[in-house]
C-alpha cells in the first residue's frame, strides 16, 4: 500500500498542477517533501519494531498514512497540502522496515531470494493498482484525482485490519516466552529501553561504516527508481505528446515489468549471490536506455519501459533480502528500514532535478489534430531522464562492487535487542549476590577461628 499511496501524487502531477494553479515542476516539489521525511519515520517506527515487536508498531503506521491520504484529498491550498504531504513521509517510512523483517525471517533459508523479489514489487503492485484507478476510475469520478485518496484511504485502514488477525514475530514471541519460562529475565519497561539503547550504541560503534555504506547504496537505488517512474507519466504526455489514459497505460505494462523483473532476479539472486544479479541488472539497463527514449510509437516506447522497469526492480527485487542479511540481527526492522529511507532523503531532489532540466529544454512535437496537425514545443523529459538514468545505472553497479554480502545468514535465530543485556545484567547480579554472601561466610569464620588460634 505504500507503493500506491506514494504513486498517487507522481500519476496526478498534471492534474495537481491545474487543480491548484502551480507549475508540474512545483507540485513536484511535493514528493521531495514526502521522501525528506521518510527517514523519521523509518526512525520511529523502525526503533519501535526492534524494541516491542512488529506487530503494533505498523498497525499504527498503516492508520497514520490512511488518515493521512484522506486528509491529501481535502486540501484546497497548496501550503496545506505541501503539509500533508511531508507528515505523510513520516508515515509512509516506516512501512518497509517492519514488513522486509517480518516477512523474509518466516522464509526458507533457500527461498529468500525468490520471496525478497515478492515483497519488494508490492511497491509496483502498488503503483500498478494506483495507475489501473488513475486509468478508469479517474475520468469517470466527480472528484477527479481525489478519487485516488479516498480509496487509497480505505484499501490501507483495511490491511491494518487484517494485519490485526496475524501474529507476532516468531522472535519476539520466542523472546516472550522466555522470560515467561525465566522470571528473572522479566524487567520492567525502563530497564527495556536502557537495555536496547546500550545494544543499540554497541552495534553503531562496531558497523558505523556499514551504515554508511549501505545509505549510499540506497541513495543510488532510490535515485535510479524515482528517476525512472516519479516522471515517466508527465514524460509520455509531455514530451512523447500521449494522453493522460495511454500515459496510464504504458505505466501499467511498465510495472508488470517491474513484477516480472523483482521476482526473476531474486530467485537468481539465490544462486549467483546478490551482488553479481545486482550488477548483471544495472549494466543491462544501461544498455537498453536507448530504446527507452527514442522511439515514438507508442508499441515500442512501452516495450523499452517494460524492459527498464525489469531491470530497475530486478536489481530492487535483492535489496530486502541483502540489506536484511548485512543489518546486525537484532537490529533488522531499523537497520535496512533507516538505510533504505535516508537514501531515499539523499535522493529526493532527483524528480524536481529532473522536472526543472527538463522544463528548461524544448523539443518538437508533432501534434495531431482535426485540421491535419501541427508542431508544438514540448519539455524534453527523455534527454534528462536518458542522462540521469545512465550516470546511476553505472555508479550503482561500481558501488555495489565495492561492498560485501551475506548470503544466507540465519538472522532468525538471533536474540531481540538487548535481551543479551539484560541476561549479562541479571547474571552479574547473581554473581555480585553470591560472592555477597560467600564473603560473609568468610568474615564470619574468621571471627570464629580467632580465638582458637
Amino acid at each position: 500500500m505504500d507503493g500506491y499511496d506514494f504513486h498517487t501524487v507522481s500519476l496526478s502531477i498534471s492534474r495537481l498542477a491545474v487543480f491548484y494553479g502551480e507549475h508540474r515542476e512545483t507540485i513536484s516539489t511535493s514528493i521531495t517533501l514526502t521522501l525528506l521525511f521518510r527517514p523519521v519515520g523509518a526512525i520511529i517506527f523502525g526503533l519501535a519494531g526492534d524494541l516491542y515487536g512488529r506487530k503494533w508498531p505498523m498497525i499504527a503506521n498503516l492508520v497514520l498514512i490512511a488518515l493521512l491520504q484522506l486528509l491529501t484529498a481535502y486540501c484546497n491550498t497548496f501550503r496545506d497540502f505541501l503539509v500533508v504531504r511531508a507528515i505523510f513521509g513520516i508515515g509512509m517510512g516506516g512501512i518497509w522496515g517492519n514488513a522486509a523483517s517480518m516477512g523474509l525471517e518466516n522464509m526458507p533459508v533457500d527461498s529468500r531470494g525468490f520471496f525478497s523479489g515478492i515483497l519488494q514489487q508490492g511497491y509496483a503492485l502498488g503503483y500498478l493498482i494506483a495507475a489501473v484507478f488513475n486509468l478508469f476510475v479517474v475520468p469517470a469520478s466527480p472528484h477527479s484525482f481525489k478519487s485516488l485518496f479516498y480509496i487509497g484511504a480505505g484499501l490501507t485502514l483495511a490491511v491494518a485490519i487484517a494485519r490485526l488477525f496475524f501474529p507476532e514475530s516468531k522472535q519476539f514471541l520466542e523472546q516472550r516466552e522466555r522470560a515467561r519460562q525465566n522470571p528473572e529475565l522479566q524487567v520492567s519497561g525502563t530497564q527495556k529501553v536502557k537495555a536496547f539503547q546500550k545494544d543499540l550504541k554497541k552495534i553503531l560503534k562496531a558497523h558505523w561504516k556499514l551504515c554508511l555504506y549501505a545509505c549510499v547504496l540506497m541513495a543510488l537505488f532510490n535515485s535510479m527508481s524515482h528517476t525512472s517512474q516519479d516522471l515517466y507519466p508527465t514524460y509520455m504526455q509531455q514530451t512523447k505528446g500521449f494522453t493522460p489514459e495511454m500515459a496510464s497505460k504504458a505505466t501499467i505494462i511498465a510495472k508488470t515489468g517491474a513484477i516480472v523483473g523483482g521476482a526473476f532476479a531474486g530467485y537468481y539472486s539465490q544462486f549467483f549471490g546478490r551482488r553479481a544479479t545486482i550488477m548483471v541488472a544495472t549494466m543491462c539497463g544501461a544498455a537498453l536506455i536507448p530504446l527507452w527514449i527514442l522511439p515514438s510509437s507508442f508499441g515500442s516506447l512501452v516495450a523499452g519501459s517494460f524492459l527498464i522497469q525489469f531491470c530497475v526492480q530486478g536489481a530492487w527485487g535483492v535489496i530486502p533480502i541483502h540489506l536484511n542479511e548485512l543489518a546486525p540481527p537484532q537490529f533488522r526492522a531499523s537497520f535496512p528500514g533507516i538505510t533504505y529511507q535516508v537514501g531515499n532523503m539523499i535522493s529526493s531532489p532527483m524528480a524536481q532535478i529532473g522536472s526543472v532540466i527538463s522544463e528548461s529544454w524544448h523539443i518538437q512535437v508533432w501534434i495531431e489534430d482535426d485540421d491535419g496537425g501541427h508542431w508544438e514545443t514540448r519539455p524534453d523529459y527523455a534527454r534528462t531522464m536518458a542522462a540521469m538514468m545512465s550516470v546511476i545505472f553505472v555508479f550503482t553497479c561500481v558501488w555495489t562492487a565495492c561492498g560485501s554480502e551475506a548470503k544466507g545468514t540465519r538472522f532468525e535465530l538471533a536474540r531481540v535487542a538487548g535481551e543479551e543485556d539484560i541476561q549479562d545484567a541479571k547474571l552479574k547480579d547473581v554473581d555480585n549476590e553470591e560472592a555477597g554472601e560467600d564473603g560473609g561466610k568468610g568474615e564470619v569464620q574468621f571471627r570464629e577461628a580467632a580465638p582458637k588460634a
